[in-house]
């Protein structure tokens, strides 16, 4: 039996997730709670902390050390950098990963595990009749900052080919690359605002619909799997 587990870091997210599968909670310890769900040969537990990459890290190194894990699906909300290409509510596959602000004026080879991206391979769906726009292979941005800046966003498109930023997901990858689980790994985002100035109402009153997008993908990846 594969066992299939769905992570995230708000409660927002999870309720979703938590509604689409019935999960049941059965386990709370420290900032982590588990829900759980089987049908016929498939586990799917849904792992929920706290934001920000430190958190991300604990939680996915307790992960990986004390349970089985045949899949690891990331799910979460980012800030849209490229507005020519993505809106509000799209659905991403990112494929590339770099974290923006570990900065170290070095580029030696030994530093790789904080400033080399991180690369996975994305699910191939078939996304006729989904009625989700869908993004495959575009880069993610994590950064221990809530994206609300203009100028800052600027920035980043002038000196940077990225297309999305969050707070979690290249802790995640880079656990799960030391313990190399990085080809266990599938990440979701949905696009939850501009990450301007209007992001702090934004990506919550965005949050159910874009959310609603994702599950329709996740649900469409866990039958794949």
């Amino acid at each position: 039996m594969q066992t299939i587990w769905i992570i995230t870091a708000m409660q927002e997210e999870a309720d979703l997730i938590i509604e689409k599968y019935n999960l049941e909670k059965v386990n709370k310890k420290w900032t982590l709670t588990i829900f759980h769900w089987t049908l016929w040969e498939t586990n799917l537990v849904l792992l929920l902390w706290w934001i920000w990459k430190i958190q991300a890290s604990f939680s996915t190194t307790f992960l990986l050390e004390n349970y089985r894990v045949d899949k690891i699906i990331n799910i979460g909300i980012a800030g849209n950098i490229n507005k020519e290409k993505i809106n509000i509510g799209n659905v991403i596959l990112p494929n590339k990963f770099i974290q923006h602000d570990m900065y170290l004026p070095f580029w030696w080879s030994h530093l790789d595990y904080a400033k080399a991206e991180i690369k996975i391979k994305t699910p191939l769906l078939d996304k006729e009749g989904l009625g989700v726009v869908i993004h495959n292979n575009l880069t993610c941005l994590t950064w221990d900052q809530f994206i609300d800046d203009e100028k800052i966003i600027s920035d980043l498109k002038e000196k940077y080919n990225w297309d999305l930023v969050e707070m979690e997901v290249f802790a995640i990858l880079s656990i799960a690359k030391n313990y190399e689980q990085l080809d266990k790994c599938i990440v979701i985002k949905w696009i939850s605002d501009w990450a301007n100035n209007e992001a702090i109402d934004a990506h919550m009153s965005n949050l159910e619909i874009a959310m609603k997008n994702s599950i329709v993908v996740l649900d469409k990846i866990i039958n794949k799997i």
